[in-house]
């Protein structure tokens, strides 16, 4: 492996313009694919084999209407007025005919005849007749709310609430909720606005009236101008900081670019391209970083020249780089296995921009190298270089590890008990979708729910869909089994309202209200019980029920995902110290690696759990209200830091095994392994956080999450357990740490990621043209 990237490395300094056309041509096929299919992107999040998707399947198939997305718009009357005065009546009747009358939206006075056509009852009357003689018998309280009336007539899917100040408008597409393009929603909402005209009425669309929109913005430019800063500080040159962000830069843009692509062929959901955003620059920047170090110490410490500095460097950083890369993408991947489509594609998208920054950092870094030559190291740098050289000065790093090797049992039991308290918050971690109950204060997002919960109570805001079946397939549904279907719907507890929305011959369709809102923990134990087989009212009427709805979805994905991820863990973990135990040629370097993780992880989910769910300092990172944790955020965010946490072991620990290779000993090998890198590694390190941390900032709080955790993640990995855990461990075992049964060491290939076979035999060849001019005297 090191001799064949030596031999590349050189090549491409030798002859850059290949190398440097070639990619260019890359990004110009991207760009010009992307100008062709343009980019589609997807908000949907589907969980296929899930109770929720199985219904919303079935409804597709045999009554679309109902399988719509769902829109909602709050009017809201100025403090102490109403809304039903006669000119506010007509502002809201026409803005809510106004949005009746689109194409994607479902207009109730022709679904009577749309549902005929799909096979079912005309007759709504007797549903609703049914409906109230089921509310009836079963002594409810009557709501604190009813429908919008006008002269005596109801307004077709608005409610008002009992003091007049509050109205809901509820309304359905045609289409699925992923299919609604934003010039769709736009029409609603310049339809529902024109109602503040003249009127002093507040309108708030709901959040489901909008696309996700995610670009980069101000707060991630300030983490690559830090980016920027560090490389500055670490490599000395304007010109060798430069190197590594413009070949991250570029692996990027073919990365997340190529993704773009091929969106009009390959459903995209709009996380994936920031995921890939994230990742690609972090490991981009990283690799070109830690090549770019090697050469320039070549240049100073053994006087190479530039050529021979930056095959060197491919060869051994190279090889590292290599399969640092290898583990993340191993890790990204392992997300396959899960089944789950949007998963899948991030996970692949993610890791093929990952991949794509490993060749760039292999081909067109030495090539960019090659352009600069000799002036990637000024006279000043190789004069002062080569004086520190000689002098004996040991810096911070060479004082911290002598510290953490001369205290190791006390470091070690600190950075277990610290990070064990940092991760107690995980036992009270909640999964869910963050919406709108946890959107900023001052967004119409958030003041439409609270609105809506102040109105006519949180469940408004996550309303479910239940299908019912009889058992018997001969039994038909009829209007008296609704009614008692209705009835004993309406007595099971945490239920506040149950309105028939349809029904055909074998099923009926009806909206279920909650009392809770649709991240409470008893909204989904209400689920739970009305899918229960076991349930009074199915016994009673011998049917079957099946819930759908945001709510439904939302609870069904984070369930399928919560078993799953013991699962995938258990699989990047297992192929993950498979290339640890070829890279190291040890048992206990991969055994160490991976329990240092499980520390890192569970402190930084705990962390996690404390900010965005108790809404620690929630004022520091820009929210103001605490709510669940993305419930696709723990398998995501793992994946990740298991990658970049190896990547970091393989740096450190492959610098370690290289001092022991070539010579050192003992506790010597840990110390001189760990002052050769732990700079870069500290500087690779900041790299990272500050390109995640950019990503809290974001008005997406899916992507403050996932942007906050994997920054933590990084801080605790890399600064307390490979700068403190590592060298105290690898102190420890010493030169046992090298270790391996005669009969694995027989049967593991050698890789040579130190390069200790390439050096050699560069050494060799040098010597020979001495040796045979001595001769030849």
């Amino acid at each position: 492996m090191s001799t064949l990237l030596y031999k590349l490395g050189k090549t491409a300094f030798r002859k850059p313009g290949y190398f440097i056309i070639g990619w260019v041509l890359i990004l110009g096929i991207v760009i010009s694919m992307i100008s062709i299919n343009g980019v589609h992107i997807s908000s949907e999040m589907k969980i296929e084999g899930t109770e929720s998707q199985k219904v919303l399947d079935q409804l597709a198939e045999e009554l679309p209407a109902a399988s719509g997305g769902q829109g909602s718009v709050v009017f809201k009357a100025p403090d102490n007025e109403r809304l039903d005065t006669p000119e506010r009546l007509g502002a809201i009747m026409k803005g809510v005919s106004e949005v009746y009358g689109l194409e994607q939206v479902i207009n109730p006075a022709d679904y009577a005849a749309e549902a005929s056509s799909a096979g079912a009852s005309a007759d709504m009357s007797q549903m609703s007749q049914a409906a109230g003689a089921a509310a009836q018998s079963g002594n409810t309280t009557p709501p604190p709310y009813g429908p919008l009336m006008v002269e005596g007539v109801p307004v077709p899917g608005v409610l008002i609430s009992s003091d007049g100040s509050i109205a809901l408008f509820q309304f359905q597409f045609t289409i699925e909720q992923s299919a609604i393009t934003q010039d769709v929603f736009d029409s609603v909402i310049q339809s529902v606005m024109k109602v503040e005209q003249g009127t002093n009425i507040t309108v708030l669309p709901g959040e489901t009236l909008k696309t996700v929109s995610i670009g980069v913005g101000s707060a991630e430019i300030v983490g690559l101008v830090i980016a920027v800063i560090v490389l500055l500080i670490t490599l000395g040159s304007v010109v060798a900081a430069g190197l590594p962000l413009v070949t991250a830069l570029l692996g990027v843009a073919i990365g997340v670019g190529g993704a773009f692509s091929i969106s009009k062929f390959i459903e995209m959901p709009s996380v994936t391209s920031v995921l890939a955003l994230m990742v690609g620059l972090a490991v981009g920047i990283d690799y070109a970083l830690f090549i770019v170090n090697r050469q320039r110490r070549m240049i100073i410490d053994q006087r190479l020249s530039a050529q021979e500095a930056t095959a060197r460097a491919i060869g051994t950083s190279g090889s590292a780089v290599f399969f640092a890369g290898l583990t993340v993408i191993i890790a990204l991947c392992g997300m396959l296995v899960i089944g789950l489509a949007f998963l899948s594609t991030m996970a692949l998208v993610a890791a093929a921009t990952v991949l794509i920054n490993v060749f760039v950092a292999l081909t067109l870094l030495p090539a960019l190298l090659g352009l600069v030559g000799e002036r990637i190291c000024s006279t000043k740098a190789r004069e002062k270089g080569t004086q520190s050289s000689k002098t004996s000065n040991h810096g911070i790093a060479d004082r911290w590890v002598k510290f953490v090797i001369k205290n190791r049992w006390a470091a070690i039991i600190a950075i277990v008990v610290i990070l064990g308290f940092a991760a107690t918050p995980i036992t009270k971690m909640e999964m869910g979708i963050p919406g709108a109950s946890s959107a900023n204060l001052d967004t119409t997002a958030r003041q439409s729910y609270d609105a809506i919960s102040e109105g006519f109570g949180e469940g408004f805001n996550g309303p479910l869909i239940l299908v019912a079946e009889p058992n018997n397939s001969s039994a038909q549904v009829t209007p008296e089994l609704v009614g008692g279907l209705i009835m004993g719907l309406q007595s099971q507890d945490n239920v506040a309202q149950v309105t028939p929305l349809g029904m055909t011959e074998d099923l009926a369709i009806f909206s279920l209200i909650p009392k809770t809102g649709p991240n409470d923990v008893t909204t989904k134990d209400l689920v739970n019980d009305l899918r229960s087989a076991d349930a009074s009212f199915a016994q009673q009427n011998d049917v079957k029920i099946g819930v759908t709805g945001l709510t439904a979805v939302n609870i069904d994905m984070s369930a399928k995902l919560a078993q799953v991820f013991p699962i995938y863990v258990g699989i990047i973990i297992l192929l993950s110290l498979i290339i640890l135990l070829l890279v190291f040629r040890s048992i206990i370097v991969p055994i160490k690696a991976t329990i240092g993780f499980l520390l890192s992880i569970l402190a930084t989910f705990g962390i996690t759990t404390a900010v965005f769910q108790w809404g620690w300092l929630h004022s520091l990172f820009g929210f103001d209200t605490g709510g669940p944790l993305l419930s696709f955020m723990p398998i995501i965010v793992t994946g990740i830091l298991y990658g970049l946490a190896m990547d970091y072991q393989v740096f450190l620990v492959s610098s370690m095994r290289e001092s022991y290779v070539h010579g050192h000993r003992g506790r010597e090998s840990v110390v001189h392994g760990y002052n050769q890198v732990s700079r870069v590694v500290v500087a690779a390190a900041v790299i990272m956080v500050s390109v995640f941390a950019g990503f809290i900032f974001t008005d997406d709080v899916m992507i403050k999450q996932i942007g906050f955790t994997l920054a933590v993640g990084i801080l605790i990995d890399a600064f307390i357990i490979r700068m403190g855990l590592v060298p105290a461990i690898m102190a420890i075992f010493g030169d046992k740490a090298w270790t391996l049964p005669k009969w694995l060491d027989r049967i593991l290939p050698n890789l040579d990621v130190e390069g200790e076979k390439l050096i050699a035999s560069l050494n060799a060849s040098d010597q020979a043209p001495s040796n045979s001019g001595s001769k030849n005297k």
